[in-house]
């Protein structure tokens, strides 16, 4: 068992901790067992950390004399995590406070964990939220994969999918030999004579017609680089729709399309705009693959002046978080993902490597690697037309191809949305005898040459 001893302004900033989604600050005197509610939640979320020995009102250190007196907390942790795993935990020292406070980091589980009282905790902000009725554990399981909407099935009539020319394409160019429906069935997307979700989003013509809203795409392009509203809009948003192969081979095209429509400047002056189309790809196809199909939303692609978000609904399953993303596998809809890959020229030809793909497609162009990040119930990949070069080398090549810069034109082909920002970096490179400034009527007018 590991113990830290602290500086006083260590353990003044431990203190002066703010509770929230990942963070809980608890009391000696809390219960072993009412503590395990909090160690359920952040499992059943995105982990979190526990102080305990911080009291809240007024907020100071108060631990335990030693290390001992948390056996009884231990060892509420471990009957959670009866292998050990799950958790790590730290004593924390400071002579000029009172008493050992215990540390515990609370991984995300891969199942649903329970509290000693046997109910199912949630984290939620700061509070920890029972999930005591049966379609709150229904949504947590699928959230951790454990469940699948895709083997739900759908109130329509098989022939949906057995008759569809989805089938008869597929059948022909994949199993030429084989009957389709008894294919179907073996796969489990046709069962008690209704077709699966599975079995609708791969093999229906028109899926949409049978999970609205829930199964589409939508494009929209603002003319912006700030937040997009619809006074931004450049045109309605484009609505694709069709199985998932044809979903995802559509939407990377008309995205395409649209982005190669964007003018942007570039140290060699004003360009077409560029995106590594395999990384487009992967994570459109990311999105639709490992979307969850429960939501009642469509996968919405928003093209930017600078950036193109790809927003998949659900959060990340089991125990996959953007940090490890790139680490760590799980697929939600399994089915889904297998036997898409049957198809002709599947769109996940490397299983389980796509994103890695689209990182090192954006790096290879000099890109910065794309941001992934959990905003509300959805995921957000985002793609940035940022260079990886620094903003010094990037108006340092453009004064090669142009007589002079302004802040504006600083800012576009950098990146950085602050004027007063890129002021900052001219003054640095000005002070330093990179570029020189040529003053005009007005501070709108001010230039920068090369030194």
């Amino acid at each position: 068992m590991q113990t830290l001893s602290l500086s006083e302004e260590e353990s003044a900033r431990i203190v002066a901790l703010k509770e929230g989604h990942f963070l809980d600050l608890k009391s000696i005197d809390v219960s072993p067992a009412k503590l395990s509610r909090t160690i359920s939640a952040f499992a059943n979320a995105d982990g979190g950390e526990v102080y305990i020995g911080i009291e809240d009102d007024p907020r100071s250190w108060r631990g335990f004399e030693d290390v001992e007196s948390f056996n009884g907390h231990i060892q509420a942790f471990e009957n959670i995590f009866p292998l050990g795993h799950g958790f790590d935990y730290v004593f924390l020292k400071c002579e000029a406070r009172q008493g050992v406070v215990l540390k515990v980091e609370v991984q995300k589980a891969h199942d649903v964990v329970s509290a000693s009282d046997r109910k199912v905790y949630l984290r939620r902000s700061a509070q920890n939220l029972p999930q005591d009725d049966v379609p709150s554990l229904e949504r947590l399981k699928r959230n951790k994969g454990l469940t699948s909407f895709e083997t739900e099935l759908i109130n329509s009539s098989i022939d949906i999918i057995t008759d569809s020319d989805v089938v008869a394409g597929f059948m022909s160019q994949v199993l030429p030999m084989t009957d389709g429906a008894r294919w179907l069935k073996k796969q489990q997307l046709l069962r008690d004579e209704k077709p699966t979700v599975a079995g609708a989003l791969l093999f229906a013509d028109e899926p949409q017609a049978l999970l609205p809203k829930r199964s589409g795409i939508k494009i929209y392009r603002y003319m912006t680089r700030e937040e997009g509203e619809r006074s931004v809009l450049a045109f309605d948003p484009i609505t694709v729709e069709g199985c998932a192969y044809d979903l995802i081979k559509n939407a990377v095209n008309k995205t395409v399309q649209q982005i190669e429509k964007i003018n942007i400047m570039t140290p060699g002056g004003l360009a077409h705009a560029k995106y590594p189309r395999e990384a487009l790809h992967e994570i459109v196809t990311n999105a639709v693959l490992h979307r969850d199909y429960s939501i009642p939303d469509d996968v919405h692609i928003r093209i930017f002046d600078n950036r193109v978000e790809v927003q998949s609904p659900g959060l990340l399953p089991a125990h996959i978080t953007p940090e490890n993303i790139l680490e760590e596998r799980f697929s939600r809809n399994g089915i889904i993902v297998r036997l898409i890959n049957k198809f002709p020229d599947p769109p996940n030809k490397d299983v389980g490597e796509g994103l890695n793909t689209a990182f090192e497609a954006m790096k290879t162009v000099r890109l910065v690697e794309p941001e992934i990040k959990q905003q509300g119930m959805n995921v957000i990949v985002t793609l940035k037309h940022e260079s990886l070069a620094s903003p010094e080398q990037l108006i340092m090549e453009f004064l090669e191809n142009n007589d002079f810069i302004s802040n504006k034109q600083a800012r576009e082909i950098t990146n950085i949305g602050s004027e007063n920002a890129m002021k900052h970096t001219l003054r640095r490179m000005t002070d330093a005898g990179m570029i020189k400034v040529i003053q005009g009527k007005t501070v709108f007018d001010t230039r920068y040459i090369k030194a």
